[in-house]
C-alpha cells in the first residue's frame, strides 16, 4: 500500500450527522464523515457510479460500507472525483483508489498538492471567526501523493464517469477547486466553494445548523477568486446544491441565499481581518 501521510491524523470533532447516508436525489446520496460530506453519484444497485471526494483520513471502511449498502457488494466506482485536495476531502483517497483500483480526477492546478510536490498555504488561525478558526493551525496540511492514480480532468469540461455533468472552475478556496453541475436538473456538487454551515463556528458545525455561507475562512487564501466563484455558481441558478460541509439546500432557499451571498459577498463572507485578507478592500 502506498504511503498516506494523512493516515491516522484526526480532527477531534464530529457532527451529530456523522455516519448518516442520506439521499439527495434518486441518483445522488451523501455520507457525512465527521464534519465533511462525500457523495455517491449513480442509481442504487447500479454498477455505473462515481465517488466525489474521499472524506477524512481513515474513513475508507466507512465509505466502502456505505457504497456496498447503496450499490451492492464488490461494485467499485468508475472513478473518484476530487473537488480539491484539502485533507478532509482527500483523507482516504490513497486507500480507496488502491482498494477499488480506480482512477482519480482533479483540476490541473490542483495537481501539485495531489502529487506531493507542494503544500497548501498554512491555515489562517488568526482570521476572524470562532473556535475552529483558532484550532485550524493544528489541522494536517501535508500534501498527499496520489500517483499513479490521479489524472487531469478533461479540458472541455466533461466529467469522467458522469455523462450529463460538467465541471466548473471555482477557485479561491484552493487554486484548482472545481464544482460539478448537471444541466438537466441544475444539480450541483460544490465542495467548499460555498457551504451551508458556518464552518468557523464550532457549535454550528457540530449541530449542522443550516446557513448558506462562503468558503471556510481559515483555509481560503484568495478571496477575490472565491467571490467570483460564488457569482459563477449563483448564475447557474441551481435547483439543489450539495456542499462539502453542511446539509444539501434546494429550491427558493438555495436560489435566494446564493444570490444574496453573491451580491453581498464582502459583507457576508469576507473576513474583517486575517493574513489572506487585503485590508484595502
Amino acid at each position: 500500500m502506498a504511503d498516506n501521510p494523512l493516515r491516522h491524523k484526526h480532527m477531534p470533532m464530529t457532527s451529530i450527522k456523522s455516519g448518516d447516508l442520506f439521499e439527495v436525489l434518486p441518483d445522488v446520496a451523501g455520507l457525512t464523515v465527521q464534519i465533511v460530506n462525500v457523495y455517491f453519484v449513480g442509481l442504487p444497485d447500479s454498477d455505473d457510479w462515481v465517488l466525489v471526494d474521499t472524506g477524512m483520513p481513515d474513513a475508507m471502511e466507512e465509505i466502502v460500507d456505505a457504497a456496498m449498502h447503496r450499490f451492492g457488494k464488490d461494485v467499485p466506482p468508475k472513478a473518484i472525483l476530487l473537488t480539491h485536495g484539502h485533507f478532509d476531502h482527500v483523507g482516504s483517497a490513497v486507500e480507496l483508489a488502491e482498494h477499488w483500483g480506480v482512477p482519480i480526477y482533479a483540476h490541473p492546478q490542483e495537481m501539485p498538492y495531489l502529487t506531493g510536490e507542494e503544500r497548501y498555504p498554512d491555515p489562517d488561525s488568526d482570521v476572524e471567526g470562532g473556535l475552529i478558526a483558532k484550532l485550524s493551525g493544528y489541522f494536517p496540511n501535508t500534501p498527499v501523493n496520489l500517483r499513479p492514480f490521479v489524472h487531469l480532468l478533461p479540458e472541455d469540461g466533461r466529467v469522467p464517469g458522469l455523462p450529463g455533468w460538467r465541471w466548473v472552475a471555482t477557485p479561491g478556496h484552493t487554486p484548482g477547486h472545481v464544482s460539478f453541475f448537471r444541466n438537466e436538473d441544475r444539480a450541483m456538487i460544490v465542495g467548499d466553494a460555498f457551504v451551508t454551515v458556518r464552518q468557523d463556528k464550532l457549535y454550528q458545525v457540530l449541530t449542522q445548523h443550516k446557513e448558506i455561507s462562503g468558503p471556510p475562512r481559515y483555509f481560503t487564501p484568495d478571496w477575490d477568486e472565491a467571490r467570483e466563484s460564488v457569482k459563477r455558481l449563483s448564475a447557474l441558478k441551481p435547483s439543489v446544491a450539495m456542499t462539502g460541509h453542511g446539509r444539501p439546500m434546494s429550491g427558493d432557499e438555495l436560489v435566494t441565499g446564493l444570490e444574496t451571498l453573491a451580491l453581498n459577498f464582502d459583507k457576508l463572507a469576507l473576513p474583517a481581518h486575517g493574513k489572506y485578507v487585503d485590508d484595502s478592500q
